[in-house]
């Protein structure tokens, strides 16, 4: 209750936001917890961050073609358009909702792009983010103004989008390349150290949603809408507005990433984005958001994604095992966060 206290007094310093990465799991330690308390806490926060850290050392050891710098630079690429995606998923989780179609409107989003590239850079990247968020948008409005489920107007939105991006190939007979000369497809490809735009990118907008949580009243209202939308709309916050945004920018991103995946395979894939949404859940809870709301963090959600993109790249190092046993180990961490994340929270209600 920190949080709403501190929205509802914002000039009361005992009751200042958490501090930045911490998101609302930190309500609770400072000078006054115990240390039980402040180490469930931490471990709340930075749990996977130790999981990743040890999962690359085993593995750095174990494999000697695993810390090298083009398994390093294959592993971040690959990583980045799901990091995007679950970027705007971990600021819909944190309001109490989710958002299912994402994993078709990433597609959507590339088919959109090579199809605009034809005109130039401006296009393909313009009509991919108006389509995918006019998506968001009809999304946060179903969900906030007229008051349904986001379980079942996302579900909706998911076939919605795949039966456009159908329509729009012939039913996946048609596939829109990008052309080779045009800089639009640069936008995949080069980058510092040869790392590649799509990383970079990422990094910037996990920089800006780190800012935009932590620093902002925007970022404390969605706080203060994952814990009590009842709470937050008495203290005259917002809630509708909070939530039509997170929608929107859930589907600009997932539009985004999926035109920069398009720049970076030179064509708009129909067949992607299968299950990316699922992927994008458990990335975004894995880091730590609760899937209840009211708390989480981007830098959680980033140590997440690449958490899975670890596990993947292991299971390819292996060689006898196929890419299906990476959905089993994402599941069963998965399953262990959860029931990790309701021990720790118990354990700071305890003390």
């Amino acid at each position: 209750m920190n949080l709403i206290s501190s929205l509802a007094s914002p000039g009361s310093s005992a009751t200042s936001p958490a501090p930045a990465g911490n998101g609302a799991a930190a309500d609770r330690t400072g000078a006054g917890a115990s240390g039980r308390e402040r180490l469930a806490a931490l471990l709340q926060r930075q749990g996977v961050l130790a999981v990743l850290l040890l999962v690359v050392l085993i593995a750095s050891f174990v494999y000697p073609t695993f810390a090298t710098l083009d398994n390093a630079r294959g592993v971040t690429v690959q990583a980045s358009f799901l990091a995007i995606v679950a970027l705007g998923m971990t600021l819909v989780i944190i309001t109490g909702g989710i958002d299912l179609s994402v994993g078709s409107v990433f597609a959507l989003g590339g088919v959109l792009a090579a199809w605009a590239s034809q005109w130039g850079v401006l296009p393909a990247l313009l009509v991919p983010l108006v389509v995918c968020g006019a998506i968001g948008m009809v999304n946060g409005l179903l969900i906030a103004r007229a008051g349904m489920a986001p379980f079942i107007v996302t579900l909706a939105s998911l076939l919605g989008a795949r039966g456009l991006l159908l329509a729009l190939t012939d039913e996946g007979a048609t596939t829109y390349l990008v052309p080779k000369d045009s800089a639009f497809a640069t936008l995949g490809q080069g980058g510092v150290g040869g790392f590649g735009h799509p990383i970079l990118a990422a990094l910037v907008l996990f920089g800006i949603g780190g800012l935009l949580l932590q620093r902002t009243s925007f970022g404390q209202t969605l706080f203060a809408v994952g814990g009590s939308t009842d709470a937050a709309t008495l203290m005259g916050l917002p809630v509708a507005r909070a939530k039509v945004t997170v929608y929107l920018l859930s589907g600009l991103l997932a539009g985004f990433a999926g035109a920069v995946n398009a720049a970076r395979l030179s064509s708009g894939v129909t067949i992607i984005g299968t299950g990316m949404e699922l992927d994008a859940i458990a990335a975004v809870v894995i880091g730590g958001t609760l899937l209840v709301g009211g708390a989480g963090s981007v830098s959680g959600t980033l140590w997440g994604v690449l958490l899975l993109a670890v596990i993947q790249n292991l299971i390819n190092q292996i060689g006898s095992l196929n890419s299906s046993y990476q959905s089993v180990v994402s599941g069963g961490f998965l399953i262990l966060v959860v029931v990790a994340q309701r021990y720790l929270s118990r354990s700071r209600k305890s003390t």
